[in-house]
């Protein structure tokens, strides 16, 4: 069978349908993988998983429907050159012009994934912006016009599924909720996670929808009762979202140590080694990566009480949710943390367990292609 790929960058490609790929390749697919900006490396990368990859043009962020209009003319007419029995595109914009682009090209079999509402669906202390408000009605208006065309749409958490379709009145004949979608545990072994003294860690895109600043605030709050306590951080700046923490107050959280901070690193589970607790304050998420990394490492949890981030959290047995936006909340967790150690080695023998069962790629991996009557 001829299977396409839709996704954005090359290096999500590679990232994230790594495992994929090899499946569908092992069993005897073709499979071609389109990106926006491959270049060599990711080339070689791709094809050497068993992949053809496929250059294709869109904007990812662009708001200019008559420049979408076009390029998706541009990728039907692509599909059809390629002839596929199947497109499975992933994504918010892709989810949304991949699959008009491949009705219009006639391919019969056209699935979808979200691994995340985003930003549009992200509620926050202060409010939405009417330009917020503009924009997710016209990415619903998007939704609803694509999605019925697609034979399924898979998301990875049910609150996604329950915003989707029964508040924002979106249809689909069918929708999946697939839970996280995996790990190669392999790369993220088990470490008994040190209490003495005890850390956090914090691994997200310094953005103030990923609790940054929850984080920072409840960093100096524990800081002055346990100055032993430590606080790592992993993770961009983003110089272009006015969201982000700056690098101004980056450079003076780490002067003040309050934050331990290591810049841009290659080996992220050796930083959860050395860390005790993993904390994501985030206002929204599909179910994050780096949440089931931290526990099949064998991390407690402390997260908050969101889409996405509930899914990762048995609560009072693998960690705690706390309440959104609330600094105090993960103080009086975190200070519980640090009181009675035992937890963290509890709670993170629960986390290995959860992982084991729920996180292991090659059982994702198996229950996507299933969906996709691939099996």
């Amino acid at each position: 069978m001829k299977i396409v790929l839709i996704g954005t960058t090359a290096n999500c490609v590679v990232g994230f349908r790594a495992d994929m790929i090899k499946s569908l390749h092992q069993q005897g697919h073709t499979v071609y993988a389109l990106a926006l900006n491959y270049d060599a490396t990711t080339r070689a990368q791709v094809k050497a998983l068993g992949a053809t990859p496929v250059d294709y043009r869109f904007s990812r962020t662009g708001l200019n429907p008559i420049r979408d209009i076009i390029d998706t003319i541009a990728l039907s007419k692509l599909l059809k050159k390629l002839n596929p029995d199947l497109v499975f595109s992933y994504f918010s914009k892709p989810c949304i012009f991949g699959t008009l682009a491949a009705s219009l090209a006639g391919v019969k079999k056209r699935y979808a994934m979200l691994e995340g509402l985003g930003y549009l669906f992200t509620e926050k202390p202060e409010g939405v912006s009417l330009k917020v408000k503009l924009l997710k009605k016209i990415q619903i208006a998007l939704y609803r016009f694509a999605f019925p065309k697609l034979d399924a749409l898979i998301v990875l958490n049910p609150d996604d599924r329950r915003d989707l379709m029964e508040k924002s009145g979106v249809k689909v004949k069918k929708v999946h909720v697939l839970g996280g979608i995996g790990l190669n545990l392999a790369d993220y072994p088990f470490s008994a996670p040190p209490v003495d003294p005890v850390s956090f860690i914090f691994i997200a895109r310094l953005l103030v929808e990923k609790g940054v600043y929850e984080y920072v605030s409840a960093a100096k709050k524990v800081k002055q009762r346990y100055p032993d306590v430590q606080f790592y951080m992993l993770g961009a700046v983003d110089t272009h979202n006015p969201g982000s923490l700056t690098e101004q107050h980056l450079a003076q959280l780490i002067k003040d140590d309050v934050i331990n901070y290591p810049g841009h690193v290659n080996d992220v589970p050796s930083w959860i080694a050395k860390a005790s607790v993993f904390v994501l304050p985030s206002y929204r998420e599909g179910l994050p990566r780096s949440t089931q990394e931290a526990m099949a490492m064998g991390r407690a949890v402390l997260s908050s009480d969101v889409p996405g981030c509930r899914e990762t959290v048995v609560q009072g047995v693998n960690g705690f949710l706390v309440e959104r936006w609330s600094s105090d909340a993960l103080v009086e967790k975190m200070i519980s943390f640090i009181e009675n150690p035992q937890k963290i080695i509890d709670m993170g023998q629960a986390s290995y367990q959860i992982a084991q069962d729920n996180f292991d790629a090659e059982k994702v991996n198996s229950r996507l292609l299933e969906i996709l009557d691939l099996r």
